[in-house]
Order: C-alpha cells, then sequence, then structure tokens
C-alpha cells in the first residue's frame, strides 16, 4: 500500500508539468490547473505533492484509503516566481495495490438557516465603533493559519467564512451585535452570529453594515487592497457559499488570496481551477472600509 500511495503522488508531480494530455485522462485537476494558468500567461514550473492519510479500510482484496494531498506549485509570471499552495482531502482506491480510483471529496456544505434576517443599521449601546484596518496584521494572519486551526477558535468542517472572520478581527475588525445571532459581527464565548461563520451570511453583513466592521462593495477585483474580500457564488442561484482574502498580487497585478475549505494561500481570485467552480459564477468584491 505504502508503494502504490508514493507511486501515486510521483506520477501526479509529473502530470502538472508535462505536456503530454494523455497522461491527464487520469488525473483531470492537472490539465485544469495548467489551462487556469495559461490563460494569466503564467505556467507551473515545479511542484511538490505530499499525501497524509486520514482512514484506511479494507474490503477483501480492496483497499479505501482517505487521505489529504498538499501541493506546492512554484509559479512564473512574466518572469516572476511566486509560490502557490494548496490542500484537498481525497479518497484513493486500490484493487491488489493497482490504483482504480482517486477523486476529491467535497466538503460538507453547511445550510445556512432559511430565516436570517437582513442585518439592519444597528450600533451597539448607541455608540459608533471606530477602528483602524491593520491591513497587514489580517494577512500575517491568513498567512500564518491558512493550513492549521487556531485553538483560540473553533473549527468548523465547513471553515471558510470562519477563517476570514478570524483575519478580519486579527486587523483590528471589532465585534458588534451579541447575543443577536442574526445582527452584527461577532464571536463570544461558545456562541457567534450567522455572519461570522456562514458565508451568505457574511456576504450580506458586509453590504449592509453601517457601524462597526464596514466594507464597500467595488465593481472588480482591480479595486480591491490586501485584507479585502472576495465572496463567491459557485452555482450563480444568489447564495454566496465561499469567501476568501486579498494576501497578495500575481505579475498582473490581479489579487492573490488565501483560504478555508480546502486550504490554501496565494491562489489566483477567479477559483477557475477549483472543483466547485461553474460557469455561473458570480462574485462580489469588497473592500474594507476604516470606521
Amino acid at each position: 500500500m505504502n508503494k502504490s500511495f508514493q507511486e501515486l503522488f510521483d506520477t501526479r508531480v509529473h502530470q502538472f508539468v508535462s505536456d503530454k494530455r494523455s497522461h491527464k485522462v487520469f488525473f483531470p485537476k492537472a490539465e485544469k490547473k495548467q489551462q487556469a494558468f495559461a490563460k494569466r500567461s503564467a505556467e507551473i514550473v515545479k511542484v511538490k505533492a505530499a499525501g497524509r492519510i486520514i482512514e484506511e479500510s479494507d474490503e477483501e482484496e480492496f483497499q479505501t484509503v482517505k487521505y489529504l494531498a498538499h501541493y506546492q506549485y512554484l509559479i512564473k509570471q512574466k518572469g516572476i516566481l511566486y509560490m502557490e499552495e494548496e490542500v484537498e482531502m481525497r479518497v484513493a482506491k486500490f484493487y491488489k495495490d493497482a490504483l482504480v480510483l482517486d477523486e476529491e471529496m467535497n466538503p460538507v456544505e453547511v445550510q445556512e438557516h432559511d430565516a436570517i434576517p437582513v442585518i439592519p443599521d444597528f450600533e451597539m449601546n448607541g455608540e459608533r465603533l471606530s477602528y483602524q484596518y491593520n491591513r497587514l496584521r489580517a494577512v500575517q494572519y491568513a498567512e500564518r493559519w491558512w493550513n492549521s486551526y487556531n485553538p483560540a477558535y473553533k473549527k468548523f468542517e465547513n471553515d471558510c467564512t470562519n477563517f476570514i472572520s478570524q483575519c478580519l478581527r486579527a486587523g483590528g475588525a471589532p465585534m458588534r451585535g451579541f447575543p443577536n445571532r442574526g445582527s452584527g459581527w461577532w464571536l463570544q464565548n461558545k456562541n457567534w452570529s450567522y455572519s461570522w461563520t456562514m458565508a451568505h451570511s457574511l456576504r450580506q453583513y458586509l453590504a449592509n453594515s453601517k457601524s462597526g466592521l464596514r466594507a464597500r462593495e467595488v465593481r472588480g477585483p482591480d479595486e480591491l487592497l490586501l485584507g479585502d474580500v472576495i465572496c463567491y457564488d459557485f452555482e450563480g442561484d444568489g447564495r454566496f457559499n465561499h469567501n476568501t482574502i486579498v494576501t497578495g498580487r500575481d505579475a498582473n497585478g490581479e489579487p492573490l488570496v488565501n483560504a478555508h475549505t480546502y486550504n490554501s494561500r496565494m491562489r489566483y481570485w477567479a477559483y477557475e481551477d477549483s472543483s466547485a467552480y461553474t460557469p455561473n459564477i458570480k462574485y462580489k468584491f469588497f473592500t474594507i472600509v476604516d470606521e
């Protein structure tokens, strides 16, 4: 099993940098990744891939392995090099040590409460909450915890919005609205607002908040700064289901982002290489406003 598992990763690394399309029928992720980079006049020049087995099971001559795959891509774009990383959960099946299946496991989708109210114009204790958003600290936090979990916070199976909220908090954004889960943006004791943990609720909050943590929607990614937020509606059905934070820029000046679920850093903002991507995808771009 260990030999077969290692061979899987050795083959995969070759596919990311190979121009032989016949190899990619087995692993279409590599082809999708290469196509996405080519659209930006970028290329993968080196890849490292490592796996960590989470669970194993045997049934007669079949073996099933659930594992985390960690990819590191060295990207070259217009003479500039940078490193992109991502981690995904996968499942592989072997028959007599021969690989017969290897696919990504989609994360459990958290269903949001159907009756979440629109965030009102709310001010805690009648006082405006002022702050100066520290973009550097927000980015530093996103870099520190992109592939791990701060023990000071609760970890969620679908952790993308919880992670973004932590980054915003690290940048000095003030909480408000406790104890009403449908109002404001907050985490206290073992309770939290919908906007702290749920992608669509955070998108609503950023669009409507008039005090405390505030944001302004802008027309495109070129208007975003480090520490700003991008919201994703992968299906284009009006329900946003993912958030990222801007942590860098590529050689074209376009945002690179960090995220949880699945964990990634310095990833191109459009997510065209994601298994969740659809042609109907819609984005919202929010720049954080100092109060």
